[in-house]
Order: structure tokens, then C-alpha cells, then sequence
């Protein structure tokens, strides 16, 4: 490490060598104080409506996280920001079993019935209370001054860190950039409220300081979703998989694509990217694999579109990922890692780092 970046870091390590035993996400050795982005896991995924797993995932990708390399390409020396993971709430992660529990016979038959009243009662309470967790841990995390993550968990589990980070936005609203394979626009899919396919729909419905989604990726949608789309006076931009195909097809410039996507997007921005977005072999144990999507170049070219735009990321999320069943594979946490970092890298330069990219 030189001494330019002994300066700009609390702790003299080498950001070359092997992560040592004990050290915290990514390899790093940073406390929460000491940090400019704060990691919140939400291990949680009562609703997933075809593979389950999700819960797993922060805990999965943290170990994965110790095999990534810091200085990156795009974004430099992410790590000198200062990045620390929190530890997994163990009272959320049981809640979840619980509710999956529960909800696993609805989602089995599909689809609630009027005698399912009960059990859905129970599964939206748990769901709120998850969604209570999050917010006042991400309202922790700004109150402190830093740039929060969440690492889910399924795509139900980022509704409070949203509705946190809306309520920091400035007089334009909160932008989103959703990054996924689904709309994500159902009304109580299955019967849950909270569902995992539902977070958009409620975001949109329940935080109308969110002035802006724009989704990327898309390809797997219902009708209704759709319309959603169409009656949202523009409130929703959707850029589907196969359109962004067909550009590509005509010549057109990923880069320009990217830049064109992100322009309706206002001053203040919240990422949330679910890992299907991917081409699925990136992410072959994800809950709801969907064939396309997007290289992992693509969205890291993506992601720093948006963080030379000018805008101000307040915070983010990543969900959906799985690890295999067995546990012998590993390819979804080493994916999800490296997604998570790049995420912090984006979040980093967008808030303020040098303009003397790498």
C-alpha cells in the first residue's frame, strides 16, 4: 500500500493480500464507525413463489466476499471508502423459516383462498415486521452520515430501506433504478401482501415520494403488470430485455443505451438490483431463473452510468441470491460478491469520490 492510501484509510493493510481470519466483508477490517457504506443483511424469503433460498444469501455472499479482489477497474480503490457488513439478525432469519413455513402450502396450490385468510394474516405480519427492521436500520445508517446497502434475502425484503431513503430525498422524489428479470408490479401476489413479486407495486402505491422507477431487463411479466406500467402517467419507464436486444442488434452503443435509460431518473437515486437480472448462468440458483438478461459487463457498465452522471445514490439493495441447496456450489455467492461490490463501487464515486477514476 503506498502512502497515499495509508492516508485515506484508519488501518494499515494490504489491499493485494489474501483476506485474513476474522476480518469483515470483503476482506476488510473496518468498523461501522469507520465506514462510508454500512452492509444491512436481510435474511429473508417467506414469499419466493418458486425456488426458495434467498435467506441464505447474505450470509453466503459474505463468505464469498473474502475472494474478491479490491482494487477494481472501474471504480478503483472502493475499499479505501470503507465498507462493513453488520451481522445477520438470527430472530429475522428464524421468522422467515417460520413464515415460509406457513406460506409454503398457499404458494404450493397457487394462490390463497378465502379459508387461507388466517395463515395469511400471520405471513404479512411477519413481513411487516421484517419491513419495520429494515427501515430503522437503514434510518440508522443515514442518521450516521453513510451510504446504506442492503444485502437480502428475497426482493420483498428492500420496501423499508426504500421508504427510508425516500424520506432523505430531496424536493424531486427518489428515483429508482430497478434492475431485474420481473416488473415486480402484482398486487398481493398469491395472496401475500408483502410478496417478493409485489415490491414495486407497493413501493409505487405506498411511497409517492418515489417519483420515478426504471426498470432494465425485463422479461417476465403478467398483462396486469403491464398495464401498471401504461397507467403510470410515465411514472414507470420499462426497458425490456428484448428491446434492449433489438438495439443492440441495430448498432446501437451499450454505452449510449445505458445513458439514455438512466436520463428520466431525478437528482437523488435508490438502486435494487435483483440478481435475475443476470443471464442465468450467472445465477443458476436464483428463486425465479429467466432465460436473457444482462452480461455481468452490462451491468457494470450500467452501474457507472449512473455513477458519472451526477446523481447522489442514497442507498441500494441486492437480493435473490441463492446458494446451491447442497452447499457445494458456490458460483451464485462468487457472482453475488462481486455484483456487491461493484454496487459499493457505483455507490462511492456517485457520493462524492474522486473524479480521478482508475
Amino acid at each position: 500500500m503506498s502512502n497515499d492510501d495509508r492516508r485515506q484509510s484508519p488501518h494499515d493493510f494490504d489491499p493485494d493480500a489474501a483476506a485474513q481470519p476474522g476480518t469483515g466483508v470483503f476482506g476488510l477490517p473496518f468498523t461501522f464507525e469507520e465506514s462510508g457504506c454500512v452492509l444491512v443483511p436481510a435474511p429473508f424469503d417467506a414469499t419466493t413463489s418458486y425456488g426458495g433460498g434467498a435467506s441464505a444469501g447474505p450470509e453466503a455472499i459474505r463468505t464469498a466476499s473474502a475472494q474478491v479482489d479490491l482494487f477494481d477497474l472501474q471504480f478503483g480503490r472502493i475499499y479505501q471508502w470503507g465498507l462493513f457488513m453488520e451481522e445477520q439478525d438470527e430472530a429475522m432469519l428464524a421468522q422467515s423459516k417460520q413464515a415460509r413455513a406457513l406460506a409454503a402450502p398457499i404458494i404450493e396450490k397457487g394462490g390463497a383462498e378465502d379459508a387461507d385468510a388466517p395463515v395469511l394474516e400471520k405471513v404479512n405480519r411477519a413481513s411487516e415486521a421484517m419491513n419495520r427492521a429494515v427501515e430503522a436500520n437503514f434510518e440508522r445508517v443515514l442518521k450516521a452520515g453513510k451510504v446504506p446497502g442492503l444485502v437480502g434475502g428475497d426482493h420483498s425484503t428492500p420496501f423499508g430501506a426504500i421508504r427510508a431513503c425516500a424520506a432523505k430525498a430531496g424536493p424531486a422524489g427518489l428515483g429508482i433504478l430497478h434492475v431485474d428479470a420481473h416488473m415486480d408490479l402484482r398486487d398481493a401476489f398469491e395472496g401475500f401482501v408483502w410478496s417478493h413479486a409485489s415490491i414495486m407495486f407497493n413501493v409505487l402505491e405506498r411511497i409517492p415520494s418515489v417519483t420515478r422507477l426504471v426498470q432494465v431487463g425485463i422479461r417476465d411479466f403478467g398483462e396486469g403488470e403491464l398495464n401498471v406500467m401504461k397507467g403510470s402517467n410515465g411514472r414507470v419507464v420499462t426497458h425490456f430485455d428484448l428491446d434492449l436486444f433489438r438495439r443492440a442488434s441495430r448498432g446501437e452503443s451499450w454505452q449510449s443505451t445505458c445513458e439514455q435509460m438512466i436520463e428520466p431518473l431525478p437528482k437523488d437515486v435508490y438502486v435494487s438490483f435483483d440478481i435475475d437480472a443476470l443471464d442465468p448462468s450467472l445465477c443458476p440458483n436464483t428463486g425465479t431463473p429467466v432465460p436473457g438478461g444482462l452480461s455481468f459487463n452490462q451491468a457494470c457498465v450500467l452501474l457507472e452510468v449512473l455513477a458519472r452522471s451526477g446523481r447522489r445514490v442514497i442507498g441500494f439493495d441486492l437480493n435473490e441470491v441463492c446458494p446451491a441447496a447442497d452447499g457445494a456450489n458456490e458460483w451464485d455467492a462468487n457472482v453475488g460478491a462481486r455484483v456487491l461490490y461493484k454496487l459499493c463501487g457505483m455507490a462511492w464515486r456517485a457520493n462524492g469520490a474522486s473524479k480521478d477514476w482508475a
